[in-house]
């Protein structure tokens, strides 16, 4: 078992691993984004409702989201086809019909941080003082051109450190999607450890380099928004 070899097969698992973090990060922060525009929504009902679901996501463990995503449809679909089958001789198809493992995955990871991104684009849209408003509204600007012109760069240098400590987070939570059989890069160095430990350690080094990679770039954002005075 060469170096080499090690490396090449982590690279295959690690490139799993960027795009479940890479498809996550694209779909959840617009979708984090609606979701704190509802709960924030003069509409009574609406904010309830996106605030239970929001509630209900950020309290069940990310793992067990990903089981209900992934069994869940299977289990349905599986149902109603025999339903049909029994009542009216109408099969569908195979009973453990579902949607595919990866999608599965990125569904739920979507969810998931879409629900945790709502709360601190909450937060800091919430944190812009109603004079900011006032004035756009005074220069004659409309609502979308307050927001996008004068509140949103102020939100981002104000959520840039918690988003910053999500997104790295989610770098780590990757590794749960070896849970319902996805080859990502740790799941990768344990067919491995039958004849050697190492490469679970080496799996390491990859996670590290990439948070490092992150927190430059982030550091690097923070320093481009500077000029804006919490």
């Amino acid at each position: 078992m060469s170096f080499s070899y090690v490396t090449q097969s982590l690279l295959g698992g690690f490139a799993f691993t960027c795009l479940l973090f890479g498809l996550t990060l694209i779909m959840s922060i617009p979708l984090g984004l609606i979701i704190s525009f509802c709960s924030m929504s003069k509409f009574k009902p609406l904010s309830f409702i996106t605030k239970v679901f929001v509630w209900i996501i950020r309290g069940v463990p990310l793992m067990l989201q990903i089981f209900i995503v992934y069994f869940l449809p299977a289990k349905f679909w599986g149902e109603l086809n025999r339903y049909y089958y029994f009542t009216y001789g109408i099969q569908f198809g195979h009973n453990g019909a579902g949607i595919g493992t990866f999608i599965a995955v990125v569904i739920a990871f979507v969810i998931n941080y879409a629900a945790y991104f709502s709360e601190i684009f909450r937060g800091g849209i919430e944190s812009i003082s109603a004079g900011q408003y006032e004035a756009g509204k005074v220069l004659g600007m409309t609502k979308t051109q307050i927001f996008f012109k004068i509140v949103l760069l102020q939100v981002v240098k104000r959520i840039l450190a918690p988003i910053s400590n999500e997104v790295i987070t989610l770098v780590k939570d990757t590794a749960l999607s070896n849970t319902v059989g996805i080859i990502e890069i740790i799941l990768q160095a344990q067919l491995f450890t039958e004849k050697a430990i190492w490469p679970l350690f080496y799996s390491g080094a990859f996670y590290l380099v990439f948070v490092g990679v992150l927190t430059l770039l982030f550091g690097y954002i923070e320093k481009k928004l500077s000029y804006f005075k919490a």
